[in-house]
């Protein structure tokens, strides 16, 4: 699977922009703050419906006008799939395979399997615990639509769930019956997704020990932890023990939306005792492992976003990219960086066909 081309309509800084890819690699390169990273956001909203990099979707519409359109053309299992995202100002997103709009953007999930690779990642590492969950989902949305679909059920009965806390709260009262309907629902919710975060880290794990080890020489002693309320209890015991504690906070304080990935080093928090090429090295490590894992779950190479990747790394680490394009590992690769030089001669070391887009 591949993008054969992509058109943009005020999306970010473009007001009209359209390029047509090599099915290997393809570069975009210039100066900072030009406009590279805002194509590869637009090939992550044709494969998520959303941005990477902007969590309010009406702000990648450009300065001054009333809409956007991301319009890419894949070929997929030898069909040709046009994708189109597009949003207009005070209106929903829309989002259209072939000409049909799909009902729920989350249908899209997983048809156009997508890896990006950012030093925005670094987040993982400094942010709390919702950024790492937000990873976890992400990979298992692409791959497993039960799970997505139990995920936005979990959220739905939790914030109706808190919103009751809050009118109890605001009318001093209290039914015990009618909480206790939202906490089977979240129970029964919560168990799924659960099981699957397990399972998944049950897999994912030893592939991320073996990019790592790979990136590192083995040099490093690193752990994936996965934390849970309900890795000791079942949920709906716990949200009876903490239903006092709820009241008072006015939310609900126990379940699988406080589950957490401890990312750790010689069992200790990389984020406080791991240097920023440690850290890096982790980084590099988890997303290669997610490119490995969704490639073997889902059957074919994702499309690879590597935004601003080679300014990021030394010598070593690029080698390494490099020498995973070479073995074939990879399908379709984009690349964002300010050097067209250090570019070209990276991508032409891989005696693979390519093409670089001067923005």
């Amino acid at each position: 699977m591949y993008l054969k081309k992509i058109s943009l309509f005020n999306y970010k800084n473009f007001s009209e922009a359209n390029f047509d890819f090599d099915d290997k690699i393809n570069c975009f390169v210039g100066k900072n703050g030009i406009g590279k990273t805002n194509v590869l956001d637009a090939i992550y909203h044709l494969a998520y419906g959303k941005s990477y990099f902007n969590p309010l979707a009406v702000q990648n519409i450009k300065h001054g006008e009333d809409f956007f359109v991301i319009d890419g053309e894949f070929e997929k299992a030898t069909r040709t799939e046009q994708i189109v995202c597009s949003l207009k100002k005070t209106q929903k997103k829309i989002l259209k395979r072939n000409g049909k709009q799909y009902e729920k953007l989350s249908d899209h999930i997983g048809f156009i399997p997508l890896v990006i690779i950012s030093p925005a990642d670094s987040d993982l590492i400094v942010e709390g615990s919702e950024t790492r969950r937000k990873f976890i989902d992400s990979v298992l949305s692409q791959l497993d639509s039960e799970y997505l679909q139990k995920l936005i059920q979990y959220h739905k009965v939790l914030s109706q769930r808190n919103a009751l806390l809050k009118y109890f709260a605001l009318n001093q009262t209290f039914e015990k019956d009618t909480i206790s309907i939202y906490d089977e629902q979240l129970d029964g919710f919560g168990k799924i997704i659960f099981e699957k975060r397990k399972a998944f880290l049950a897999d994912f794990v030893p592939i991320f020990n073996k990019h790592h080890q790979s990136i590192t020489g083995a040099e490093e002693d690193v752990q994936l932890v996965y934390e849970s309320h309900l890795i000791d209890n079942d949920l709906l015991t716990l949200l009876k023990e903490n239903i006092s504690k709820d009241r008072v906070l006015h939310y609900t304080s126990v379940g699988i939306h406080k589950d957490d990935l401890s990312f750790e080093i010689d069992h200790h928090p990389i984020k406080k005792f791991g240097s920023q090429g440690q850290q890096k090295s982790f980084l590099i490590a988890l997303k290669l492992a997610q490119f490995e894992f969704v490639k073997n779950q889902s059957g074919e190479n994702p499309i690879l976003l590597f935004d601003d990747i080679f300014d990021k790394l030394d010598e070593i680490r690029v080698a390494k990219i490099v020498e995973m394009v070479n073995n074939d590992t990879f399908g379709q690769l984009f690349i964002s960086d300010t050097h067209p030089e250090r570019t070209e001669t990276i991508v032409k070391s891989t005696l693979q066909s390519y093409k670089i887009f001067n923005l």
